[in-house]
């Protein structure tokens, strides 16, 4: 039989018959098979195959030991016994029991497949938020773009996990070179309010302490470093100081997070001059403080009146890098729009190519517009037809198209405004003038007769406000007169509820007031102390105003450091000087005068003198003194005319309930020590809070 190519030779066929015989016993037996001196596979490797190639003449013989030809006629390396490779045909006797099912297979039926359960990953929205802010913050790193960053996140949407953005946002930049750290800050003053709240804020601080001892095992220095990123928020006032205090009870004492607080409170907070220091730390190559964006703005408006170059004002604006403050532009421009008559043209012309360029956003046009408006009553003193100017503006900025004519629709509270007529406008005009009048002489009697010649006692809690707004943006000459004044009018003509009412209207407005006051927070809350301290209000008029606030506010916040600068120790004599006013007297001195008083009146003086000297001792909340002392001298000359006086004092108001209560509280607390000088210290004490609880001078919850 002629030879040709892809045909065995006679010796080949040969041996592979004799190989077919034997595959029944070979398959009955893998050991036979593995055992068998002389298996197919080594017979057929024994020999030489010699294949001819086309129109050639026949190649030496080749020896073939786990050799094959694939199907493209090229000798291939096999595996072992024949195992399969690239272009093989797999084992030349496969007769184990495994069937393998090949895919590639034209006869390939899906059926046969072995079943598998498959197991379907579920998708956790927390672990894709945080894959998603890893980007933004990235990418925020890289280019610097607060605007950008700030949108990317809006538009991310999931709000309620932005406190894990913070813990992410602050960790990667701890991590990283101190530019990031001041980037980082940076973004978490452009977020605060607008896109995430203040309780977001810190409760993503919250997270990061609770994780401080885990990042301390990658930043070596990460107590120092959050440490720092707590002390800039409170210097940036997105967090309060008193956030410090309630983390710190949260804390073990053992933990890293702990030591991140005292750090903060410690090293940064306390030093001297520590804001300016704090903005500073990482070189501040990204930020600048409040009060310097606000002259630069000034600066370059000034001198874009002067030169009518709005590219070169635009491009001054650009460099600030401050697109979250661009609302400031705005209403600074319109302040001198009307203040400089011939530059309203100029300054329409900047604002139309800042917002036509995309340089300042709608929302910044509108917010800006919507602060002028909110300060032009204040704006008309200077300016007496400012607030026909400011509508002039608006027309013209809505018809132009560079301002959204929303901005002309009354928000919820412009309705209320709205809804009182004009009776209200015409009240705000009158007490803006009297308040600077009374700034002027101190004169508080001619103040009591003006507010009652107005005869409008239901417009009450609006004066508190305006009071506080005027004296906040003065010094503290004009602060200590707003408390002084506020409790002489409690006297008079205030009732408890048009305060509480008059604190609530501020503190729904302290994010708006925060804009013109950097310190408007702290501020507001050392007023509502000073009013407690001067029993003004009591302290569950606190609890009051809180519950008539939305929760999660900044106003809350200020309630809330209210109330700790109340619990501090000798808070009542601190918060007395907090606008370095007060009596004047040492602590001691009150006490020394007190004893001295209550001796005299003992030793045969008159009730009615004797409450006189309370009463020009001018420390009222320091009262609960005069009650501890008359009781322990009550004791002490077994001698209960000291009664007859605190009855006196208290018929007359002289002596709030609040005062008895916490002087009868004090004389418990140290009944003990007491009982050693006076042996029936205890049982005379027992008599007198009987007496007190019927003449009700006592708090129900006393005891």
């Amino acid at each position: 039989m002629a030879s040709g190519e892809g045909f065995l030779t006679d010796e080949q066929r040969e041996m592979l018959k004799i190989a077919s015989l034997n595959v029944d016993n070979l398959s009955s037996s893998p050991k036979t098979l593995s055992s068998s001196p002389r298996s197919p596979s080594m017979l057929l490797s024994e020999h030489q195959l010699k294949v001819p190639a086309a129109g050639k003449a026949p190649t030496a013989g080749i020896a073939v030991r786990h050799v094959r030809r694939s199907h493209s006629g090229k000798f291939v390396r096999v595996k072992k016994d024949g195992g399969g490779g690239k272009g093989t045909w797999g084992k030349l006797l496969d007769t184990g029991g495994e069937s393998h099912i090949d895919r590639n297979d034209p006869n390939y039926d899906s059926g046969e497949e072995p079943y598998q359960l498959v197991g379907a990953t579920i998708s956790d929205p927390l672990d894709e938020y945080k894959k998603a802010v890893v980007s933004i913050i990235e990418e925020y790193f890289s280019t610097g773009d607060v605007e950008v960053a700030t949108s990317d996140l809006r538009e991310l949407g999931s709000r309620e996990y932005h406190p894990y953005f913070i813990k992410r946002l602050v960790s990667m930049a701890m991590d990283r070179h101190d530019k990031e750290k001041e980037m980082a800050s940076v973004l978490l003053s452009a977020l605060y309010a607008d896109v995430i709240s203040p309780s977001q804020i810190r409760d993503g601080f919250v997270i990061l302490l609770e994780s401080a001892d885990d990042l301390a095992v990658d930043i070596l220095d990460a107590v120092d470093i959050l440490a720092l990123f707590i002390a800039r928020a409170v210097v940036d006032d997105i967090l309060p100081p008193a956030f410090l205090t309630r983390a710190k009870k949260t804390l073990p004492e053992s933990s890293k997070g702990f030591q991140v607080l005292k750090t903060a409170e410690k090293s940064y907070l306390s030093a001297p001059h520590h804001a300016e220091l704090v903005e500073r730390r990482w070189g501040g190559s990204t930020h600048i403080t409040v009060e310097e964006v606000k002259k630069k703005i000034a600066d370059l408006l000034r001198e874009y009146v002067e030169n009518g170059d709005a590219f070169e004002a635009c491009r001054c604006i650009r460099e600030l890098g401050v697109s979250f403050f661009h609302h400031e532009v705005v209403k600074r421009a319109l302040i001198l729009a009307m203040e400089i008559r011939t530059a309203e043209l100029l300054i329409l012309k900047l604002l139309k190519e800042a917002s036509e360029e995309g340089l300042i956003s709608s929302s910044q046009m509108v917010k800006g517009f919507a602060r002028l408006t909110e300060s032009l009553d204040d704006l008309a003193l200077d300016i007496p037809s400012a607030k026909t100017l400011f509508q002039s503006l608006v027309a013209k900025a809505i018809s132009e198209g560079w301002l959204d004519a929303s901005f002309l629709k009354p928000s919820s509270e412009d309705r209320q405004v709205l809804a009182k007529d004009k009776k209200l406008i015409q009240y705000k005009e009158e007490i803006v003038t009297i308040i600077h009048e009374y700034f002027l002489s101190d004169d508080i009697p001619e103040l009591i007769r003006s507010l009652e010649d107005l005869g409008m006692p239901e417009f009450n809690p609006i004066f508190l406000k305006k009071l506080i707004t005027l004296a906040m943006d003065r010094k503290n000459r004009e602060k200590e007169m707003a408390s002084v004044l506020l409790s002489a009018l409690h006297i008079e003509i205030f009732s408890t509820e048009d305060i509480v009412n008059g604190f609530v209207i501020l503190l729904e407005s302290a994010e708006d007031t925060a804009l013109d006051i950097l310190d408007a927070s702290n501020e507001l809350a050392l007023f509502l102390a000073r009013a407690v301290i001067d029993d003004v209000l009591v302290p569950l008029n606190l609890e009051e105003i809180s519950g008539k606030l939305p929760p999660n506010c900044s106003g809350s916040e200020t309630v809330h450091m209210a109330r700790s600068l109340i619990a501090a120790r000798h808070a009542g004599e601190r918060i007395l000087r907090c606008w370095g006013g007060g009596t004047g007297w040492a602590v001691e001195d009150a006490k020394d005068k007190i004893q001295k008083l209550l001796e005299e009146y003992e030793s045969g003086g008159v009730v009615s003198e004797a409450c006189q000297c309370i009463r020009d001792l001018g420390m009222p909340f320091f009262n609960h003194e005069v009650v501890k002392k008359a009781l322990v001298m009550a004791m002490e000359k077994k001698n209960d005319r000291m009664l007859d006086l605190l009855q006196e004092c208290f018929n007359e108001g002289l002596i709030t309930i609040n005062q008895m209560t916490k002087g009868f509280t004090r004389i418990k607390d140290g009944l003990d020590d007491l009982a050693l000088d006076i042996p029936n210290a205890k049982e005379k004490f027992s008599s007198y809070v009987e007496y007190a609880c019927k003449k009700g001078w006592l708090q129900a919850c006393f005891g």
